[in-house]
């Protein structure tokens, strides 16, 4: 196969990579939260009923912030619900997910859980804009950070949270484009509660940060004119617009679905385009970001089949849904993805990845059991890990293939990102299914001399996976051969493999 190139020079760049690009997502869905996070009977729950062994390994994965109750979930949700003595809290039907929700797990718990990852974990807040609105999201506003002196903020420090959670990031609802969204409203009508919303906010706390909702994938009927209209209201109240994407192959076309970040890329520079020209005829110098805070494989179809069979009379509590079991091939696709948010790091400054445990999720676990790495694990270990600092202009001259879906597509898709000490990581997916890449990288005035590790995930067996019997079935491993020398990076990429070179 002819060889895959591309220059690495620190004068041309994208951006610095802020920490909210490797943010998760916790949602009251199926077993998200219960017998996920948090299962008080587990042998390894802590004194408030978290699971040690998963927020171990949510500290391994490297996630920063983390959006929560939703989703879907929060358009019906009732934040009094979730506070007080727990034995207290009503249970409730959730109409999103045809389940019954406990309240168990609520607000003080969402934070407990973030301090116990660790500082780096930061909230993110989406408020119920769907069967709320204005006052509801000013009283969760001033119960959550307001210090002291008021009803609400009392009854915080009565419910045992004295100090105030400091919630800076919000989401004004969710998905507010989607008919099947409670509360679903048009662009004109969400776009005005959003700006009533966030100017409300921006009273209590004029430092917020405010995430307005954009459309739910660059496929809905009204994308764009829904980003224009929603921005021409709120441009100067909120920070940032949201995208959600989920990929999975369609009909057997594994080459379209490895080609998936094309899609992803041209969705963020569309809403770039789309918030820039809101920004240009508002005259206005500011710049909207992008908050992609929903994004994974998802093997939606499968949801879909499902949700015809339900019992409407049956709501059961924390039903097992959405538990898609990772291959290889699904591994290789979310680096990709990986890769096309790095890229994009300029504008794109917060990052979901859709959700943390059980749920189309990199980490499962069992009620009672174990708790295991799914192959998704491991690129977005390695990214967060490795991906923090400036990501450098990475543009390839790669052999192509043909797609159905996207025409001729770069087997080769790249990043690097250059670290605050000098050294450069570069992230590449092979998109060849069955042939190894040569590639060369051209080194200019960066001042690395050595290759201190180059690891893949990949296997012989496309759709290798770790389970419960067999959970290291699939993990990185170390690839020989790869040099550095005369200013020139050498290294064969191994078909349908996703890659890290850490050079020093």
């Amino acid at each position: 196969m002819r060889t895959a190139r591309f220059t690495l020079d620190p004068a041309f760049t994208v951006g610095q990579v802020h920490p909210r690009l490797f943010g998760s997502f916790v949602e009251h869905l199926g077993r998200c939260v219960y017998t996920g996070i948090y299962e008080p009977t587990h042998p390894m729950a802590d004194s408030e009923g978290l699971r040690t062994d998963v927020l171990n390994l949510v500290r391994e994965l490297g996630v920063t912030t983390i959006r929560y109750p939703g989703g879907n979930f929060v358009s019906g949700y009732k934040w009094e619900d979730s506070v007080g003595p727990q034995a207290e809290r009503p249970r409730r039907l959730d109409l999103a997910w045809h389940s019954t929700e406990s309240n168990r797990f609520g607000l003080s718990e969402y934070i407990a859980f973030l301090k116990k990852l660790g500082p780096q974990a930061e909230p993110m807040m989406a408020v119920n804009l769907g069967t709320r609105g204005v006052a509801e999201a000013l009283e969760l506003q001033e119960y959550a950070n307001h210090p002291s002196g008021t009803a609400l903020s009392d009854l915080r420090a009565a419910h045992g949270d004295k100090e105030p959670f400091g919630i800076k990031l919000w989401c004004l609802g969710n998905e507010m484009d989607g008919p099947w969204q409670t509360g679903h409203k048009t662009a004109e009508e969400y776009g005005r509660i959003a700006a009533e919303t966030a100017r409300a906010m921006r009273q209590i706390d004029p430092s917020v940060e405010l995430v307005a909702c954009g459309s739910s994938s660059q496929s809905m009927p009204t994308f764009a004119e829904w980003e224009a209209t929603v921005l021409q209201e709120a441009y100067e109240l909120v920070d940032h617009i949201s995208l959600h994407a989920y990929y999975e192959p369609v009909d057997g076309d594994l080459d379209s679905f490895l080609a998936s970040a094309v899609d992803m890329e041209s969705f963020i520079e569309n809403v770039v385009a789309t918030a820039d020209h809101v920004g240009a005829r508002l005259k206005s110098r500011k710049k909207i970001n992008l908050s992609f805070d929903e994004w994974n494989v998802w093997y939606l179809s499968r949801w879909e089949e499902h949700a015809r069979t339900i019992d409407q009379s049956d709501w059961p509590e924390a039903p097992r849904l959405l538990e898609d079991n990772y291959s290889v091939t699904d591994a290789v696709v979310f680096g990709s993805l990986l890769i096309a948010l790095l890229r994009h790091a300029d504008r794109v400054t917060v990052a979901c990845l859709a959700q943390l445990v059980n749920v189309i999720a990199p980490i499962m676990t069992e009620p009672g059991g174990p708790a295991w790495r799914q192959t998704t694990f491991f690129p977005f270990a390695q990214a967060s890990r490795h991906g923090r600092g400036e990501v450098l202009d990475v543009r390839v001259d790669s052999p192509t293939y043909a797609t159905k879906k996207y025409g001729e597509t770069d087997l080769l898709h790249a990043t690097a990102v250059r670290a605050a000490d000098g050294t450069v990581t570069v992230f590449a997916v092979n998109r060849s299914r069955t042939e190894p890449l040569p590639l060369e990288v051209a080194l200019s005035g960066l001042g690395l001399t050595a290759v201190a590790e180059h690891s893949a995930l990949a296997d012989a067996d496309p759709d290798a996976r770790n389970t419960q019997d067999a959970p290291e079935r699939v993990t990185p491993h170390p690839v020989e051969g790869t040099a550095l020398r005369d200013g020139t990076l050498t290294a064969v990429l191994e078909p349908l493999s996703w890659n890290v070179i850490r050079l020093a």
